[in-house]
């Protein structure tokens, strides 16, 4: 395992729906679901005054 990348580990429960949108997504783009979610948390925005 690239020890980079070995910071956590994290299980993600989601719907039938979500999970078939993210397959689909991987599917057309053919991106892995881990570079997709990673992407997508790096665009949140954090209001860190709170």
């Amino acid at each position: 395992m690239n020890k980079k990348w070995a910071v956590k580990r994290l299980t993600v429960n989601l719907t039938s729906v979500e999970a078939e949108k993210l397959e689909q997504y991987c599917a057309c783009t053919g991106r892995p679901a881990t570079d997709v979610i990673r992407e997508l948390l790096r665009s949140l925005e954090v209001d860190k005054n709170k």
